[in-house]
Parts: C-alpha cells; sequence; structure tokens
C-alpha cells in the first residue's frame, strides 16, 4: 500500500532522460535505443566489437594482438561514445551514483561467458587523495552492485594505488602505460584470499587497458591464477 503510493507520489524516472518507466532504474524505450549496447561478436580480450559473427572460437581487436594483455577474458557493456559517453561522466563526476545500479546490470549481461563460481570480484582502486575529493571510488560501486547480483566474493580494497598518478586524459597508450608503471598493488591483508583465486577486475572506462593491465600484474604477481575484466565502457570504433 504504501508502496503504491510512492510510485504515485514519486513515479520510476528514465535514469538518462528523467521520462517516465515501468520500472525504477531503467531507461526509456528512446535512451535505449541510443545507447551503444555491445552485442554479437566481440574481442575476448576487452569486449570491443568485432565485425563478423560469433563462430564459437576466440577472436581478437587490433590492440590486443598488438599487446598481448596480463588478463585472460574481458568484455565491455558499452561503446564510450555520445549518449552512454555522458552517463558515465554523470556517474563518474556528478554524483550520480545511483546509476551504478543499472550499469551493473548491462555488464552481468554482458559478462555471463567469463564470470566462474568461486571468482573473486575487485574494483580498479582510486589514489586515497583522488578518493577524498570525489567522495566515491565509480569502480568500486560497479564491482558492489556486479558481485551482489551475481552471487560472488566482493574485496573492494583488493588493491591499493601506492602512488598518485597524474590524470591520464590526452595521454597516448605509451604514456598511460609509463605513467601507471608499478603504481598499484595488492593489499597486504588480502594476499592469502587472493592466492590460486580467478580474480575479475571492474572499472568503468577502458581505454588503452594499461590501468587494468597494472592492476592484473598486481594480482598474478600476488599469487592469483587468472585475471579476467569487466568494464562499463570501451573507447573504440563501433564495427
Amino acid at each position: 500500500m504504501f508502496q503504491s503510493a510512492l510510485r504515485l507520489i514519486y513515479p520510476p524516472r528514465c535514469v538518462s532522460c528523467g521520462e517516465m518507466v515501468e520500472r525504477d532504474f531503467a531507461l526509456c524505450m528512446t535512451c535505449w535505443g541510443q545507447m551503444d549496447f555491445i552485442a554479437g561478436l566481440v574481442c575476448d580480450c576487452c569486449g570491443t566489437p568485432l565485425p563478423g559473427e560469433d563462430g564459437g572460437t576466440p577472436e581478437y581487436c587490433d590492440d590486443c594482438l598488438a599487446r598481448p594483455r596480463p588478463w585472460s577474458h574481458g568484455r565491455a557493456a558499452l561503446l564510450y561514445r555520445d549518449k552512454a559517453r555522458k552517463m558515465v561522466l554523470s556517474f563518474k563526476h556528478a554524483d550520480r551514483t545511483e546509476l551504478a545500479r543499472p550499469a551493473a546490470e548491462w555488464m552481468l549481461r554482458a559478462g555471463r561467458a567469463i564470470l566462474t563460481p568461486g571468482m573473486v570480484v575487485a574494483p580498479v582502486p582510486l589514489h586515497r587523495w583522488r578518493l577524498l575529493r570525489r567522495r566515491y571510488n565509480q569502480a568500486a560501486l560497479l564491482s558492489q552492485a556486479l558481485a551482489e547480483g551475481a552471487g560472488l566474493a566482493h574485496i573492494p580494497d583488493l588493491l591499493i594505488r601506492r602512488r598518485k598518478t597524474r590524470v591520464q586524459d590526452g595521454m597516448g597508450a605509451e604514456q598511460r602505460f609509463a605513467n601507471l608503471a608499478g603504481a598499484i598493488a595488492v593489499h597486504p591483508r588480502h594476499r592469502e584470499r587472493l592466492r590460486d583465486r580467478t580474480v575479475l577486475l571492474v572499472d568503468d572506462v577502458m581505454t588503452s587497458g594499461a590501468t587494468l593491465s597494472v592492476a592484473a600484474e598486481a594480482c598474478l604477481a600476488a599469487g592469483a591464477r587468472e585475471v579476467r575484466i569487466l568494464v562499463l565502457a570501451r573507447v573504440a570504433k563501433a564495427s
């Protein structure tokens, strides 16, 4: 009764444009059609869309062929452009933390094929000073919602930033990798929980893959058996 009355006063709204929708944390049909959800054949390592049809064997994009990744499999829910880009930036910089819930649902749908029982879910970390300024780690909000949705263990502080790095906007791939070298490590108190486990690293956006590479290497160096990645959006060209 109370919930029905509440819905009359505050009906569900599209998380993008604010139009009324049938359920909470959903997109309206117009916004859904404007979001670049990734589907079909994708790179098995980073999730970027590829031309052609899925033949059941792993395929890889040019970026992953040119630069071998330290993780084994990866997926992305969206292409980072247009409406999806605006939504990710609102989530990241405009306190739109409620977007973590629908975003995690989209990521779960995109990443089902790479999820395995018993894996550990962890976010890419922020440096403590950046976290203090922003007040939340968007990757941690995504990883928590994703772990809950998949029924997997979540370790929000599995990884730590050992030093502050420069903001990577505008950097090329080589600059990004150099900027992040040695910047991420496994928290000492979680090393035993990590040993011989598969880790799912979660982040909001993948561009060059530098941050995820450093994080994956830290997990493997600490004894993880395997690392996989799942991101909300991938910077890539549409197929």
